[in-house]
């Protein structure tokens, strides 16, 4: 079958996600909540494209299987409860932990397991799973925006689908043998490049969709572990339960620094390089260019250098801005977000990291914009730690 949606060359993957959240709402397959749109998708069929889980060898063997909140996956999560597996739902945004395990009431009746698989059920019969707890999942199912005929997976641009799966494997609940399967319309069967697929990403062993199963025998490896060097102090702060883990994985002597920190010691370790007097230099293709974006910050002389973004397209909103540059891995130190103005600025710690980032971000293509990425020559110095200015001197 021909894909729905057709891709051009050099989309991004948010690009992909835009096409497929419109073709859904274009064509009325969506089912509520509506719009779509920076949502994992809900849409009219995902019952039925559920109700082919019970068909899967996998299914029938699994006797732990962990299921996302989503809408799509309703279905998937009356069926778990009816054929009386053990089923596990991330907790919202992994702020409190990492699974609960619904219990519903002895003896319930179908009606009771259905309402047990909504959102508000997951809320009423659940309880939550420690990290101490030794859980082995033997199947996940997740829900995708976008997913190609070879396994490759693009969710909605928060990331928590590949987070939640390289934390089960840091805790020892997922293994070689784990099976991954998504839930979409057939729409959302596209063909990915494969150069929009990294390392973290996860992928999956199934697709189900209202006509069909798909099994794509991927062969790229699942996240093993938190890859701690792409982790962020922010994400830290968004997902609490990751320094639980961290410290775990500290004491049993693994290097959890995080990209951050592996940056400021760059940094250092050049200052230091530089310290006899030679100024650490750019190429010289750079060297003027990076230096006309660089501003000092009269605190502590501390320099950075800023990033203007422009022709932002309207519909993008500030944390999809941010999730676009964690996967470009392009993100600042901070960030300067003017939405109305179709823009932002992005301050970054030293004038080699700017430049790497206008060349990877230059020309990239988002719901037909093009973004105008520059060094910028006319962001004010301001104080170390303070908030970005919103006003363009």
């Amino acid at each position: 079958m021909e894909p729905a949606i057709k891709l051009s060359a050099g989309v991004s993957k948010w690009d992909i996600r835009q096409k497929v959240w419109d073709y859904i709402e274009d064509h009325n397959l969506a089912d509520f909540p509506r719009p779509v749109h920076h949502r994992i998708p809900n849409f009219k069929g995902a019952a039925q494209a559920a109700g082919q889980l019970p068909s899967l060898q996998e299914f029938r063997n699994a006797k732990t299987i962990k299921v996302n909140p989503d809408a799509p996956q309703k279905n998937a999560r009356f069926l778990i409860l009816e054929a009386r597996k053990m089923l596990l739902v991330p907790t919202p945004r992994l702020r409190s932990g990492l699974f609960n395990k619904i219990i519903p009431p002895l003896g319930a009746s179908k009606d009771i397991l259905r309402v047990c698989a909504t959102s508000q059920g997951v809320k009423e019969y659940s309880v939550p799973i420690g990290l101490d707890a030794k859980v082995h999942v033997d199947l996940v199912v997740v829900g995708s925006v976008a997913v190609s005929h070879k396994g490759w997976r693009i969710g909605k641009g928060e990331g928590f689908a590949d987070m939640e799966y390289a934390m089960m494997a840091t805790m020892g609940a997922v293994g070689e043998n784990t099976t991954v399967v998504t839930i979409v319309h057939d729409c959302q069967v596209v063909d990915i490049p494969e150069e929009l697929v990294a390392d973290h990403d996860l992928t999956v062993d199934y697709i189900l969709t209202p006509t069909r199963i798909i099994k794509t025998d991927c062969k790229r490896a699942k996240p093993q572990a938190i890859i701690w060097s792409k982790v962020t102090w922010e994400l830290m702060q968004r997902i609490p339960i990751l320094k639980s883990l961290q410290d775990r994985e500290r004491q049993a002597g693994k290097d959890v620094r995080l990209k951050d920190e592996r940056t400021s010691e760059d940094k250092e370790k050049t200052a230091l390089m530089g310290a006899a007097g030679a100024e650490p230099r750019l190429p010289n293709s750079q060297s003027r260019s990076a230096r006309v974006g660089q501003r000092d910050l009269q605190s502590n002389t501390e320099a950075v250098t800023t990033v203007y973004v422009g022709n932002i397209p309207q519909s993008m909103r500030a944390g999809e801005f941010k999730n676009m540059l964690r996967e470009s891995n392009a993100s600042p130190v901070r960030l300067s977000w003017q939405g109305a103005q179709h823009r932002a600025f992005l301050d970054y710690k030293d004038a080699s990291a700017a430049q790497r980032v206008v060349s990877s971000l230059q020309g990239l293509n988002i719901s037909g914009n093009t973004l105008l990425v520059e060094l910028s020559t006319s962001r004010r110095s301001r104080m170390s730690g303070n908030p970005l200015s919103q006003k363009q001197d």
